[in-house]
């Protein structure tokens, strides 16, 4: 649940009526969408609105005395409302900002009962601009707190807020040395520092010496090994390798914990499948169920990426890999990784494997840990970040994963995604020199992650 501070414009001049009605609107709405609200006591200010500076200052002062009690500020204006009072009380507001004005009725446009607020939104919106108030607002330009259109409204704005709330101060785990082969990984730790995302690095030898500490007796690993069994199919798997699965999953947990990790990116060959015999697959896709953005391969910016789908979303991430054509298709391609797909992305519950590429370079029976299968059918939304030359960029689209036929012999967990204009999508990825991987979720969020992106958090667009 998230909470909302309410703000209310005014011009003295239109009916006091409009405030007392959208402060009771306003706060139901809110209520009925499972959110909490925080309002300036009605008789602080001239009918519980603002409209001079010194209301401004006064709504400012509430606003400091909850610091941290609320994730974002609902600006409403039930009629022109004023900006110079806007201006006082939200220039240090410190969250995100939405702007949004009630609709006038046809037969109600006498001056006694017109509100104007779509005039007095451009004027809110031009000053903000003016004095650098970062604000939102959403298509279409008036909406009522009722209608469907407001709700949709409501909905961006809160994943705007969570985006805004965690990346704003995101630690990121990297477990391991960059993969050696994989240079499209490579990033740039102070460019992610001046956006906020500290990264704290880890060399694997810690999580070998923390697995081979740990004892399978214990009630962590007890409790781990209820989970992990329950997740997904282990038919075929090895105790042995099962144990060494569960003893690196309770390793990460703890790590994650000691260091206050929000999310983590791991080195995951070749050196986990020589020393324990596993590939930690099944463990990410786990991890991301659980709210922890795992990315495979060390790829910290997609961990970046995948921990601001999850907050749009409030559903899981993954990392995958753009893999294949499909046919002839020119909008669809197969997004595939070995295994680290959540379970709750896959259209029935998954199976762990032995790696066949491991198994390969190998030999037998050293990367058990693939949870196989596929991804359901659902509307999705993607993105990927990079840095370079000092700044964070990211692209972001939607499209669907449609359910398609995948071919039963192709390995990993796989899903055909259809995406409108693909070919020329991936033009642009190539040619701005974006990874192999891309982070997905379901849903399309699209709006809130590129408006939390751009106009909050400074990361630079890459149009698609």
């Amino acid at each position: 649940m998230l909470t909302f501070a309410l703000y209310f414009g005014n011009r003295g001049f239109f009916p006091e009526t409009l405030i007392a009605g959208a402060r009771r609107e306003m706060a139901a709405v809110l209520k009925r969408q499972g959110h909490g609200v925080l309002t300036l006591d009605a008789e602080a200010t001239r009918y519980g609105a603002v409209e001079t500076q010194e209301e401004g200052r006064r709504y400012a002062k509430f606003l400091a005395e909850h610091q941290g009690r609320y994730d974002g500020v609902i600006l409403c204006l039930p009629n022109f409302g004023d900006e110079t009072g806007a201006v006082a009380a939200l220039q240090d507001a410190g969250v995100p900002i939405l702007v949004q004005a009630y609709p006038d009725e046809l037969n109600r446009m006498g001056f006694k009962q017109r509100r104007d607020a779509f005039c007095g939104k451009f004027s809110v919106m031009d000053v903000f601009c003016q004095y650098g108030v970062k604000f939102t607002a959403f298509p279409p330009h008036t909406v009522h707190p009722a209608s469907a259109d407001f709700r949709q409204h409501l909905d961006w704005f809160a994943a705007v807020c969570r985006i805004v709330k965690r990346m704003r101060r995101l630690t990121v785990g990297a477990i391991g040395a960059r993969t050696t082969a994989f240079k499209t990984i490579r990033f740039d730790e102070l460019t992610l520092q001046r956006y906020g995302i500290t990264t704290e690095t880890f060399d694997l030898s810690e999580l070998f010496q923390r697995v081979g500490d740990i004892k399978l007796s214990s009630v962590a690993c007890r409790a781990k090994a209820v989970r992990l069994k329950a997740y997904t199919g282990w038919k075929g798997v090895p105790e042995v390798k099962v144990a060494n699965l569960v003893k690196t999953a309770v390793a990460l947990d703890d790590m994650v914990r000691e260091n206050g990790l929000d999310a983590i990116a791991l080195r995951c060959w070749l050196e986990l499948e020589k020393q324990l015999g596993i590939a930690p697959c099944v463990l990410l896709g786990e991890m991301n169920d659980r709210g922890i953005p795992a990315a495979c391969e060390l790829d910290v910016c997609n961990a970046v990426a995948m921990s601001a789908l999850a907050q749009a979303s409030g559903k899981a991430a993954t990392c995958l890999d753009w893999n294949n054509n499909y046919g002839d298709d020119p909008d669809k391609c197969i997004l595939f990784h070995c295994g680290p797909v959540p379970q709750t992305m896959m259209s029935a519950k998954g199976r762990v494997i032995e790696h066949p590429m491991f198994a390969k370079a190998l030999g037998a029976g050293c990367g058990y840990g693939c949870n196989v299968g596929r991804i359901a059918k659902a509307p999705m939304t993607f993105a990927s970040t990079k840095t370079v030359d000092g700044k964070l960029g990211f692209y972001l689209g939607e499209g669907r994963f449609t359910g398609d036929r995948i071919a039963k012999d192709f390995f990993g967990c796989a899903g055909v995604a259809q995406i409108d204009g693909l070919q020329s999508k991936l033009q642009v990825i190539g040619q701005e020199g974006y990874r192999h991987h891309v982070g997905v979720t379901f849903d399309h969020v699209a709006t809130p992650v590129r408006e939390a992106f751009t106009r909050y958090l400074g990361y630079t667009p890459t149009p698609l």
